[in-house]
């Protein structure tokens, strides 16, 4: 048997309600769950409103605290402008921490901001315009 679909991708946290916030107010995720788990950490599931996947923000004191390496992992998201995005972050006091980076011939581009806790994400823009051969995205 093979999988069905990804459902969630967990990240833990040492402030789960910065976090929260962070997720929600400058990326616009919404909470659709919160829960302890059986070995008391607390749960709070976010998602895109375009998608069923979520993220799985996580506090688990008893894990100790988290150290996140730099260009460990990262989520993507796909926003309809880089620039308006950046504006957005601009108003909250935010830049971008890398990027944005443009593809020749209009396909769209990309950039990172970081949260909170250190996990890079990462800003999609497409267009109209397929990618070019050999694009990452």
């Amino acid at each position: 048997m093979i999988v069905l679909r990804l459902l969630h991708t967990r990240y833990r946290v040492n402030d789960l309600e910065t976090s929260v916030a962070f997720y929600k107010s400058v990326l616009g995720l919404e909470e659709v769950r919160r829960h302890s788990s059986p070995r008391g950490s607390q749960l709070v599931f976010l998602k895109a409103p375009q998608s069923e996947e979520t993220i799985e923000l996580c506090q688990y004191p008893a894990a100790g605290p988290v150290l996140v390496q730099a260009d460990l992992t990262h989520v993507a998201f796909e926003v309809t402008s880089l620039a308006e995005f950046g504006e957005h972050l601009g108003r909250l006091g935010l830049k971008y921490s890398d990027g944005p980076t443009y593809r020749a011939g209009g396909s769209g581009g990309f950039a990172f901001i970081d949260a909170p806790e250190g996990y890079e994400i990462e800003l999609i823009e497409r267009s109209a315009a397929p990618p070019a051969v050999g694009a990452s995205y």
